[in-house]
């Protein structure tokens, strides 16, 4: 009767561990690593079923993961600062070429603005939006002297006041249902039961709209900029559910176009022009700043006078810079240096004086 390979090497050992008494420690670790072994062997060969399942399933799992894609994980919360870094450019191009997908990635791809996608393009509707898209300083003041005189003084005083608590280390006391500090973004859309009354500003083409509770304070603002000699133009202050709609849906069509995905491109979209229904132009406190003598909506702004006065000193009339330079990552929107919110003179001043983003002030001080 033929031997099994476990007999005959635990015969081996036991015979060397008797026959000579040097041996023996040897002969036992020899014999206790021979038994180990063999019953891992039988270990695998009884279960060959068992970890033939296993290892199917492993399989399957590796190669589900190799389809996902990161741009879900924006989706799920926010997206680390290298991340954006690495899928989407952080500067806006108005004047580029469209290329074919296969020529670029995310890291060469210039964001389309605005005009791009809107250009060829005959929407009587959204066109005559535009006739009166940008509003200048001279003619914003000229139609609207009678409201900015009357609240100079106290303005003057308010800031002083705000300013004091702020220095002194007061503490002052926010609340959620502040309708000064809705947050609204990819997160948090504007929610279905948010109301605000539509304010009127005068000017010389015609009437621009906002947060009627916002007015006093936006027109401080342009007449303290004109004393310093700056000179500020406002576009796109109020922006209803379908012109954001239009403007989102028209440059997911243009990547498209270039071979994206739908996901691909609904992706890098949602960094220039916010998901319809999560933009803070919609519910009337948000408002492009640029120039009269600069008024392209890109980077270059923050390098004028202009841009440099509101970094400054919008926070004196409860306006942000909504979307900074570097926290991209945690607002999910592309640095905006003409992108303003208004969110009352106390948290301005406090949100600008830490460095602070809107949703970092909700996570500190709510």
């Amino acid at each position: 009767m033929k031997r099994s390979f476990r007999d005959r090497t635990t015969s081996f050992f036991i015979y060397m561990g008797k026959r000579n008494r040097l041996l023996k420690l040897p002969a036992i670790i020899g014999l206790a690593v021979c038994v180990l072994l063999c019953n891992i062997g039988d270990y695998f060969r009884k279960g060959t079923k068992r970890f033939a399942c296993t290892i199917f399933i492993l399989l399957c799992f590796m190669l589900g993961n190799s389809f996902a894609y990161p741009v879900f994980q924006e989706e799920m919360g926010f997206v680390s600062e290298e991340e954006i870094a690495n899928n989407v450019p952080a500067t806006a191009e108005s004047d580029i070429t469209l290329m074919s997908y296969e020529e670029t990635t995310f890291d060469n791809l210039p964001i389309l603005d605005d005009e791009d996608v809107l250009e060829g393009y005959d929407d009587a509707e959204l066109h005559e939006m535009d006739k009166a898209e940008k509003y200048f300083l001279t003619d914003i003041l000229e139609e609207n002297s009678d409201i900015i005189d009357s609240n100079v003084t106290q303005t003057i005083s308010d800031d002083t006041n705000i300013e004091t608590n702020i220095e002194t280390n007061i503490e002052t006391n926010f609340s959620v249902d502040d309708w000064k500090l809705v947050l609204i973004n990819k997160q948090h859309p504007v929610p279905e039961e948010y109301s605000f009354e539509l304010g009127n500003i005068k000017t010389v083409k015609g009437i621009m709209q906002c947060d009627e509770r916002i007015i006093e304070e936006l027109l401080g603002m342009m007449q303290a900029a004109k004393n310093d000699g700056v000179t500020l133009a406002i576009c796109s202050p109020y922006r209803d559910l379908n012109r954001q709609k239009v403007l989102f849906n028209r440059k997911i069509e243009a990547y498209m176009a270039k071979g994206m995905s739908y996901m691909e491109a609904y992706t890098i979209s949602s960094q220039a022009v916010t998901v319809p229904g999560a933009s803070e132009h919609q519910i009337g406190l948000a408002i492009d700043i640029i120039s009269d003598e600069y008024v392209t909506l890109d980077e270059g702004f923050a390098n004028t006078d202009a841009g440099k006065w509101l970094a400054e000193h919008s926070c004196e009339y409860g306006f942000i810079l909504r979307y900074p330079k570097g926290k991209e990552y945690i607002t999910g929107i592309e640095y905006e240096p003409w992108h303003f919110r208004y969110v009352g003179k106390e948290a301005a001043q406090l949100i600008t004086k830490e460095g602070i983003t809107l949703e970092e002030f909700w996570n500190k001080y709510l």
